[in-house]
């Protein structure tokens, strides 16, 4: 059974910076695509950042570009989402997913197979 557990959320002021982290069980790290996505109350879950298998290859949704950094460490089995300066706006439920096969970064949440139960990140202005 394959597991996603979410863990770094909380509150923090506008400015700040917050580690997200998805540890993962089995063998889904080594050969898959790992994302983060996000889900504020109301809206529908959006695309974050995701990392092919083996971390050589990355992307980001404009909106978090240049202040989130997404990267895996294959030893820990962890994915990991460095936010900085955080915003507002950046105020969702964070979830990491699983897609298979591993050198295709993937954008659509459809495609992903596993999820994490997601972590909340809080951003006071």
């Amino acid at each position: 059974q394959v597991q996603l557990v979410e863990s770094g959320g909380g509150l923090v002021q506008a400015g700040g910076s917050l580690i997200l982290s998805c540890a993962t069980s089995g063998r889904t790290f080594h050969d898959h695509s790992m994302g983060w996505f996000r889900q504020a109350p109301g809206k529908e879950r959006e695309f974050v950042a995701v990392i092919n298998w083996n971390g050589g290859n990355t992307d980001y949704a404009d909106s978090v570009k240049g202040r989130f950094t997404i990267s895996r460490d294959h030893a820990k089995n962890t994915l990991y989402l460095q936010m900085n300066s955080l915003r507002p706006e950046d105020t969702a439920v964070y979830y990491c997913g699983a897609s298979f096969p591993g050198n295709v970064l993937e954008y659509n949440y459809d495609k992903y197979n596993y999820w994490g139960q997601g972590t909340q990140v809080t951003v006071s202005s």
